[in-house]
């Protein structure tokens, strides 16, 4: 198994002192800027987090298709989009242009969403659940439907008064092989297997609304196996890609100890959405202690893809030098080698 890591960027903005990133346009020209040094850097993909209502990045196809074009390697993705926000046949055209302006690069993380600080902000969209029907389900339905609409089904009928004929129409334009890069964001291990029976590549984060007592990487690196076995079951071809994200804040000169010398701890449990969830522990420290740290992180070791996530707001030119110290010294002792 090839080991692949890739940055996850927040996008967060604010006008603040020690913020370097101050502006909507900040976040998203500086994302463009770090994808770019990641890629010099030998990283393997730069992803997106969106969040709407929020001082984050909240349109991804726009800055998708601008790292696409100013980069000719690095998988570019998200982490995921929030599909309870979306149009699935729009989505479909969208995601489509990008990957076609990436040549075939776009790694599309989806999912019912995360907690947020609006109430009810899909509503606001004009996406209300019918009755009966939870915000969750509509999520999982949309995506459904964008995944058969990427996939070239017919999704609308010609006009006889115009065409002559009655035929289906697809969404254009179509990127062959879109469909085998989408991922699925599950919290849980059931929405994991669900991910699998539809064929879906899967993001695991940080966060799992769940609980079983056991440390946070023992139990997302059992999410991963149930997931790989109802792959298996549903008899899908492909192997299927799995990633999971990890808090990494390498310590090597007196600014990063200002910064987070106070930062590692353990996983914590606590109530989210009244749900008893578990959060994974951030890595602080010297490079050495955090390779060997995560060497013996289970999820890590069983995943393909690791997320690494960044401070964005500290700018470009120091989460650059994050992301060097993670391929140079942190990286390696989890099966990645640099590619030439």
């Amino acid at each position: 198994m090839e080991k692949k890591i890739g940055f996850l960027s927040f996008g967060h903005w604010r006008n603040a002192a020690g913020s370097e990133t101050r502006s909507a346009a900040d976040a998203l020209l500086q994302t463009i800027e770090l994808a770019e040094a990641a890629e010099e850097l030998g990283v393997d993909g730069a992803f997106v987090r969106v969040h709407h209502f929020e001082r984050q990045l909240a349109s991804p196809f726009p800055l998708l298709s601008a790292i696409g074009a100013r980069t000719r390697r690095i998988e570019i993705g998200t982490g995921v989009i929030d599909m309870r926000y979306e149009n699935p046949l729009y989505m479909a055209e969208e995601a489509a242009a990008a990957d076609l302006i990436s040549g075939g690069r776009l790694q599309l993380g989806v999912s019912r969403g995360s907690p947020e600080t609006v109430l009810n902000g899909a509503y606001a969209f004009g996406y209300v659940p019918p009755e009966g029907v939870t915000a969750a389900d509509l999520a999982r339905e949309k995506t459904l439907t964008f995944l058969q609409a990427i996939d070239g089904a017919a999704v609308a009928r010609t006009d006889p008064a115009r065409t002559g004929i009655s035929g289906g129409l697809a969404i254009q334009p179509q990127s062959p092989g879109l469909r085998d890069r989408i991922w699925w964001g599950a919290g849980t291990r059931q929405t994991a297997q669900w991910a699998a029976q539809h064929g879906m590549n899967l993001q695991s984060s940080t966060l799992l609304s769940e609980d079983t007592g056991v440390p946070f990487d023992q139990l997302q690196a059992e999410q991963l196996e149930l997931y790989r076995a109802a792959w298996a079951e549903a008899g899908h071809t492909r192997e299927p890609r799995v990633s999971v994200s990890r808090s990494v804040l390498p310590i090597t000169e007196e600014i990063d100890r200002i910064y987070f010398g106070n930062q590692a701890q353990e996983d914590q449990v606590g109530l989210l959405e009244g749900v008893r969830s578990r959060f994974g522990r951030t890595y602080a420290g010297e490079p050495d202690r955090i390779a060997a740290e995560l060497a013996e992180d289970e999820a890590v070791r069983s995943a393909d893809t690791i997320l690494f996530t960044v401070p964005n707001q500290l700018g470009v030119a120091y989460n650059a030098r994050i992301l060097e110290t993670i391929t140079k010294h942190i990286a390696p002792a989890i099966g990645w080698e640099p590619k030439s």
